[in-house]
């Protein structure tokens, strides 16, 4: 089997947020990124299959030469080899289309991705995808588990879980549970050096959105106390300062 894995590189959930001077662009002075923690779940999956019934594991990124140490580290929980779009990933529409780009001749059996990355949570790329390639998509699964060329997907919905059938070729994106992420070994990260990493140039033009500018969230206000014997008062904060009555 073959699976192609789409890595966004983000960063840490720790980070401190900030922006450029005249608000146009992220600051990436100092930040460290990561893989996704969702797409970092499904190359694990990936993994799991493939160690199970064989096969190959690529994983895929839209971005600049900065990015290389995240699909690296890729490589060393157990890729087998890493595709870069050279590109800046403007938004999900340019990235969805280079990835399917790639993806579209290659004769991969499942293409994996997280449900959203945690920097712009747009949850829009991985259905794209599976449009750009008319294959069919399951979204935000927990589970799957893949018999000849038929897979099986658990998924979460109001009340229950849904079970869903799928043939393979199928573009899947990955929700919490859907595997247990790997810290890569000493071996892993020393054979990640010589593993394949091949630069391909962007064929896709899909750059319909630009961003204008970025801002923080306005600080949150001071927490006001108010007596349980007033309960006037809090009606008259939540219609006059609140608002939301």
């Amino acid at each position: 089997m073959k699976f192609l894995v789409c890595i966004s590189h983000v960063p840490d959930t720790t980070t401190k947020i900030t922006f450029t001077p005249d608000g146009k662009a992220f600051n990436a002075a100092g930040v460290q990124f990561i893989i996704n923690p969702y797409d970092e779940m499904a190359l694990t999956r990936a993994l799991e299959l493939k160690e199970a019934q064989g096969g190959t594991v690529t994983v895929i990124n839209v971005g600049p030469a900065t990015t290389e140490p995240t699909l690296r580290k890729a490589l060393a929980i157990g890729a087998d080899d890493a595709i870069r779009v050279n590109a800046e990933p403007t938004d999900a529409l340019f990235v969805a289309g280079e990835i399917a780009a790639v993806a579209k001749d290659a004769g991969y059996d499942i293409i994996m991705g997280g449900r959203e990355s945690i920097d712009y949570n747009g949850c829009q790329v991985m259905g794209m995808v599976a449009e750009f390639l008319e294959l069919p998509s399951v979204a935000i699964a927990t589970k799957v588990d893949v018999s000849g060329t038929t897979a099986t997907l658990e998924r979460e919905i109001d009340g229950g879980k849904e079970i869903v059938s799928v043939n393979l070729p199928f573009v899947v994106s990955a929700q919490k549970d859907f595997a247990e992420p790997r810290i890569p070994n000493m071996r892993g990260i020393m054979s990640a050096r010589t593993k394949p990493l091949k630069v391909v140039e962007p064929t896709v033009s899909l750059k319909p959105t630009a961003s204008v500018a970025f801002q923080n969230p306005p600080p949150k206000s001071e927490c006001k106390m108010i007596s349980a014997d007033n309960p006037e008062e809090l009606i008259q904060l939540l219609h006059t300062e609140a608002k939301i009555i």
